[in-house]
C-alpha cells in the first residue's frame, strides 16, 4: 500500500483525528493510538490501529510518549493550542528530537487567532467558515449536514492531505514540519467552488435556498415516493431534463419558469407524480436512462444496490455496513481491516511497542504498570 512503512502516532480525540488516522491506516501506515484507556467505547475507528494507554498527566507518561515520538514519521494531535506544550510534547521539543517528524495539529480554529483557544464543534466551525450560511431551505434556518463538513471533510480529510503533502516534501528536504489543520478553514477550502462561483448569475441569483443547486429548483431536489422512501433528481442539463419529464409522464414541464407560482405548480406536479409509485418502481423506470434520477439509499441497505454490489463499495464491520477506502489505486489500493482483535493480540501490540520499539526492560515495565502510567489488556508475566 502507498503508505507502507510510514509510522504514525495518533493522540486520541473525538471523530476528526481518528478519521485522519484511519485514512492513513487504510492506505498502509502503521498507526499507534495513544489513549487514556485501552478500550475506548467512543472510538469506533480504531480498526487496523494499535492502542497504547498512557497516563499523560504524569511526567513519566509524558516522557514515554516523547520517546515513542522519536521513531515516528507522523504525529496527529487533536487538542486545543497549548495542551501538548503543557505536557512537554509540543512541536518545538518533539521536532528537535526528531527533525523528520510531521507534526499535525488538528483543531477547530487553528493555532492562532482570537478563537484558537475556544471550544467548539462541527456546527460552530462550519458557521465561522461561512459555508453554513449557504446550507438550508429558503426562509428556514441554516442546516448543517450532520458533522460531515467541518469534522470530516474540512478536518480529518484535509489534515490527511496536509500530512501526505508534508511527507512528499520531506523526500526533497529531509525535514518534517508542522501541519496546522483548522476545521473552519478546511470546511471553507472544501467549499472553494461555492465561493468562487458567485459571479456566475445562472447559479446564484438570490438568498439561500432559492438557487439552482440549493433547493431553489424543482429539477434538483428529492421527492417522496409511495412507500415513504425518496428519489433524487438532478436533471440540470436539457437532454437529461427531457428524459426526466418523459419518464415521469409530464410533457408540459419546463426548466424556464419565472414566477414563483409557476415554479411551485411544477414542483407540486412532480411531487404528486412520484407519490404514485414506490422507490423500486421509479428506480426500474429510470434504470437504463440518463435522466439523473436515482434512489436515495438508506444507509443500512446501501450494500444491496447492484452498483455497490459489483464494485464491492461496502463491507461489514461489527454487522454494520461501512465504506471501503477511497479513492481506489490500481496497483496499491487501500484496505479496510475488518478483523476483530482478541485481547491477546491487543496485548501483543502493547508489548511490541514497549519492548521492541521503546526497548523497555522488565523492571521499567513493572514500574510503569505499578504507577498506573500504562495499561496492559491482560495480565502478563514480565
Amino acid at each position: 500500500m502507498p503508505l507502507k512503512g510510514v509510522k504514525v502516532l495518533e493522540f486520541s480525540g473525538l471523530a476528526p483525528a481518528p478519521f485522519c488516522g484511519k485514512i492513513l491506516s487504510d492506505f498502509g501506515a502503521k498507526v499507534t493510538v495513544v489513549d487514556r484507556v485501552l478500550d475506548n467505547p467512543i472510538n469506533c475507528m480504531s480498526n487496523g490501529k494499535r492502542t497504547l494507554a498512557i497516563n499523560l498527566k504524569n511526567p513519566l507518561g509524558q516522557n514515554l510518549a516523547r520517546r515513542l515520538a522519536k521513531s515516528q514519521d507522523v504525529l496527529i494531535e487533536p487538542f486545543r493550542p497549548g495542551v501538548m506544550e503543557k505536557m512537554n510534547l509540543g512541536p518545538e521539543s518533539l521536532c528537535r528530537d526528531n527533525p523528520g517528524l510531521i507534526y499535525a495539529r488538528l483543531t477547530g480554529f487553528g493555532q492562532s487567532g482570537p478563537l484558537s483557544a475556544r471550544a467548539g464543534h462541527d456546527i460552530n466551525f462550519a458557521a465561522i467558515s461561512g459555508v453554513l450560511s449557504m446550507l438550508g431551505r429558503e426562509s428556514e434556518k441554516p442546516l448543517p449536514p450532520i458533522n460531515i463538513l467541518a469534522d470530516f471533510a474540512g478536518g480529518g480529510l484535509m489534515c490527511a492531505l496536509g500530512i501526505c503533502l508534508a511527507l512528499l516534501e520531506r523526500h526533497r528536504s529531509g525535514r518534517g514540519q508542522v501541519v496546522d489543520a483548522s476545521m473552519a478553514e478546511g470546511a471553507a477550502y472544501v467549499a472553494s467552488w461555492l465561493f468562487m462561483s458567485r459571479s456566475i448569475p445562472a447559479l446564484w441569483q438570490g438568498i439561500r435556498g432559492s438557487n439552482i443547486l440549493d433547493g431553489g429548483t424543482y429539477f434538483y431536489d428529492t421527492y417522496l415516493t409511495k412507500d415513504d422512501k425518496y428519489m433524487s433528481v438532478g436533471c440540470l442539463e436539457p437532454q437529461f431534463f427531457e428524459l426526466f419529464k418523459e419518464k415521469l409522464g409530464l410533457s408540459d414541464l419546463s426548466q424556464y419558469l419565472h414566477s414563483e407560482e409557476e415554479k411551485q405548480a411544477a414542483k407540486d406536479c412532480v411531487t404528486e407524480a412520484f407519490l404514485q409509485k414506490t422507490q423500486a418502481e421509479w428506480s426500474t423506470i429510470f434504470e437504463d436512462f440518463d435522466a439523473c434520477v436515482y434512489p436515495v439509499l438508506d444507509w443500512d441497505s446501501v450494500m444491496t444496490h447492484p452498483h455497490n454490489v459489483e464494485r464491492q463499495s461496502f463491507t461489514f464491520l461489527n454487522n454494520i455496513p461501512v465504506p471501503q477506502p477511497a479513492p481506489r489505486l490500481s496497483r496499491s489500493p487501500g484496505t479496510l481491516d475488518t478483523k476483530p482483535r482478541s485481547s491477546k493480540e491487543a496485548n501483543d501490540d502493547v508489548l511490541d511497542i514497549l519492548i521492541q520499539e521503546l526497548k523497555l526492560d522488565s523492571n521499567e515495565l513493572k514500574n510503569l504498570i505499578e504507577k498506573d502510567i500504562i495499561q496492559l489488556p491482560v495480565q502478563t508475566k514480565l
